[in-house]
């Protein structure tokens, strides 16, 4: 059996440890795995390596993803992906893992049903919001990250007595919003599914101030709106009169690095389910995992609502101030 793995839209830790598990399981059993480079454009433009047991030595702990990614417009016209199917042919891959986020499995579906090859996707994103899974690779780290950062600028709030806002990614979703709030004790969390008025943000600083603290601390998903935004209204409702205000965003520094112990473990994992899923004759879904378990899900789950952890937000409220 010839297995094409590749990497699509934003990269995310723990790419890597899945990769490996892929290539090396394969290679023990005696199938082979093409590694396509640069996702869905590397399909279209037909670039294509083998790859060994040798070629994934020493990829576990290494951040990002050594078959490249990229965002490819082309593959959603039927004209190119029908250029890539031709490359797949000719390659002769039977069947492929997919590796990334809604919009890469999203791909991957259409692949099953254009053309009825096996295809087994993995959710590989930060921001965690891949329906029908309690986990997508690359989360944990973002969050190790990210509660890093945030844990430096306390020192400098804490010494200057700021008013600091910090954006974290999450277009649609603030998972990682959440947790790093939680985690480093923010003032206050401000996400997409929880829609706290903005203009109560003063009330929130000046009853924390009241109270002696010497910082307060903002945690933004970019969903909810941006950092830059929000200290902008912040001074012109309140200028300095509670300490300086700054904002800062994260970016992409919550993307990188070496991936967690978690990551590494979970994304072998899931490499493993979904080599063995193929070889076990399945023809199309995602790997999913929920209270312990994996199982190949159904593609149309990908886009299903995740629910937030709203217990978290609450907690959170209480014990901030």
């Amino acid at each position: 059996m010839r297995i094409g793995v590749l990497t699509s839209g934003g990269d995310a830790p723990g790419m890597n440890p899945v990769i490996r598990a892929v290539v090396r399981y394969a290679e023990r059993e005696g199938n082979e795995v093409i590694g396509i480079r640069r996702g869905y454009r590397g399909l279209i433009e037909g670039d294509f390596i083998k790859l060994t047991s040798r070629d994934v030595g020493g990829i576990l702990g290494k951040g990002g993803t050594i078959l490249l990614s990229s965002r490819e417009e082309r593959f959603k016209k039927l004209e190119y992906r029908e250029i890539a199917y031709k490359n797949l042919k000719e390659k002769e891959i039977d069947a492929l893992i997919v590796l990334g986020g809604e919009g890469t499995l999203e791909g991957a579906r259409i692949i099953a049903e254009e053309t009825g090859m096996p295809v087994i996707g993995i959710p590989c994103t930060i921001d965690n919001d891949v329906g029908g899974t309690e986990y997508c690779i690359g989360y944990d780290t973002a969050v190790r990250n990210a509660v890093e950062a945030v844990d430096k600028i306390r020192d400098t709030a804490s010494s200057h007595e700021r008013i600091f806002i910090v954006e974290v990614m999450g277009r649609k979703r603030g998972f990682i919003a959440l947790e790093v709030g939680l985690a480093t004790g923010a003032e206050l969390i401000l996400i997409p599914e929880e829609k706290f008025p903005r203009d109560k943000i003063p009330e929130e600083i000046e009853k924390a101030k009241s109270m002696g603290k010497l910082h307060f601390i903002i945690i933004l998903a970019e969903g909810y709106g941006r950092a830059h935004e929000v200290e902008s209204y912040l001074l012109e409702k309140i200028g300095e009169k509670y300490g300086e205000i700054r904002s800062t965003v994260l970016g992409h520094i919550q993307r990188g690095g070496s991936p967690t112990h978690y990551d590494r473990i979970m994304g072998t994992k899931f490499g493993i389910v979904a080599y063995e899923s193929l070889i076990a004759g399945e023809r199309s879904g995602y790997v999913a995992y929920e209270k312990g378990k994996f199982y190949i899900e159904d593609f149309e789950k990908v886009k299903e609502y995740k629910p937030i952890d709203r217990e978290a937000y609450r907690i959170n409220m209480r014990l901030a101030i």
